[in-house]
């Protein structure tokens, strides 16, 4: 079957209410108790101002169609992860649009253990089965449940046995979810904590929290510079993603920070159990970090639903993708948003050394473009195929685990549709020459820009 918007390749999302809207949302809900059987669904929003209907409406379409709902309110995606793993719910949905636009909003749905749900296990028979509307008459509950001790619990586990200084860190929550998360936990942490933009606003009176965008990150550098932070952090809207400036409050692309959680949680493994999983979009650095410590790295397709299918596959420990996404198998194999900045603080506590210091190196040996989206205008794959063909003829390695990942001695790039926009999105890296990046990133995008 097809995927229509708003069903995409690991997730539902659109514009509310012409793409989606509550009416889809609770035919939604009341197929993913059709599909996966559940007896009870974790439920879970964002802070947006159509969440909390859409939650409603979600919630409606579950019990309608016989089944419970534990309902965490204002949470994370990684709360919903991690209450339907501790549940031993049958399902969980999260109503999130993560870093989209304020008009969007869309539904990140899993089965039992927080498994996945994406197009190629599931999502598509959801689609056929939401255009059935739900049985009539209510019949499961809706209860209020509480999982937020437990999930502390296991987010702090990760830094247990690590020594703590008291660092400074800012945090924005961006006016996102979140802001009351983040002030609870950061209460067992021995860190001064300072915090920003902290109350949850679906009006996103700063723009949409979204720190992978230039526009955003102007307010977490100054904060850092303000308090003589250590680090900063900050979050998407859903805070799965979180993502790190240093000490100078200058932007950490997360590619360097892949390598850097791989390198601290492997060598406390067993050697034959240090398997990483990383998405193709840059990669020598994560490689070169996972193998000095022993590891195994594994490339992935990208997207959350992916990379946690293929961990369970390997049992890998750790997951990364350049996209600000990190994956524990501790944590239901499940991308967390507050493990990643609890665990920074704690290899900085342990290790020594400030941020910037740690990502120097790597910076300098493997300089990247930075992710770069383009406007697509036709099909892309004709021009991924004459792109293909081109670089090949040059000797180029040349795969297609996710999009096209094209490999030269001295340079590299991958060019893939993203899953949720109607955008390429391309990275190019090179080892240790900046020259050879510029002029290549140039040359790329000409071609893609020609082409489209």
């Amino acid at each position: 079957m097809r995927l229509e918007p708003p069903f995409k390749a690991y997730d539902v999302r659109g514009r509310v209410p012409g793409e989606f809207n509550a009416d889809l949302a609770c035919r939604i809900g009341a197929a993913v108790v059709r599909f996966t059987g559940a007896e009870e669904v974790v439920l879970g929003r964002d802070a947006r101002l159509s969440s909390p209907e859409i939650a409603d409406a979600v919630a409606e379409g579950v019990t309608r169609a016989g089944a419970d709902v534990a309902d965490l309110g204002l949470c994370g995606t990684e709360q919903v992860y991690f209450a339907t793993g501790r549940l031993g719910c049958g399902a969980g949905v999260m109503v999130t649009a993560s870093h989209n636009p304020a008009d969007y909003n869309g539904l990140k749905i899993v089965r039992e253990e927080a498994r996945p749900i994406s197009s190629d296990t599931g999502l598509a028979e959801i689609a056929r089965l939401a255009q059935s509307p739900p049985p009539r008459g209510a019949r499961g509950r809706r209860r209020r449940a509480k999982v937020h001790k437990s999930w502390r619990r296991r987010v702090l586990g990760f830094v247990e046995d690590l020594p703590m200084s008291p660092l400074k860190v800012v945090l924005n929550s961006g006016n996102g979810a979140a802001g009351p998360s983040v002030e609870k936990l950061s209460k067992h942490v021995p860190l001064e904590i300072f915090h920003l933009r902290a109350e949850p606003d679906g009006n996103f009176p700063h723009g949409v929290p979204n720190p992978l965008l230039d526009g955003t990150r102007i307010a977490t550098s100054e904060a850092v510079l303000a308090h003589g932070a250590d680090f900063g952090v900050a979050f998407d809207g859903d805070f799965d993603r979180c993502c790190f400036f240093d000490e100078r409050g200058e932007f950490v692309d997360p590619y360097y920070t892949v390598g850097m959680f791989a390198a601290a949680l492997l060598p406390s493994r067993p050697a034959a159990d240090r398997r990483v999983i990383h998405d193709p979009a840059l990669v020598w650095d994560t490689e070169e970090q996972v193998r000095s410590v022993g590891g195994e790295p594994f490339r992935n397709r990208a997207g959350h639903s992916f990379i946690k299918q293929r961990m369970r596959e390997e049992d890998a420990v750790y997951g990364g993708e350049s996209s600000a996404h990190h994956y524990f198998r501790e944590f239901l194999y499940c991308d967390s948003g507050m493990i990643p900045w609890v665990l920074m603080a704690g290899i900085l506590s342990a290790q020594g050394g400030s941020l910037a210091e740690h990502t120097a190196e790597r910076r300098r040996r493997y300089p990247t473009s930075g992710e770069i989206n383009l406007v697509v205008g036709e099909d892309p794959a004709p021009l991924l195929q004459r792109l293909a063909d081109t670089y090949s003829a040059q000797g180029a390695l040349v795969d297609r685990v996710d999009g096209l990942s094209v490999d030269f001695p001295d340079w590299r790039f991958n060019l893939r549709s993203s899953n949720t926009e109607p955008l390429l999105r391309l990275n190019l890296e090179t080892r240790a020459d900046l020259e050879l990046l510029a002029r290549k990133t140039a040359e790329l995008r000409a071609e893609v820009s020609s082409r489209t």
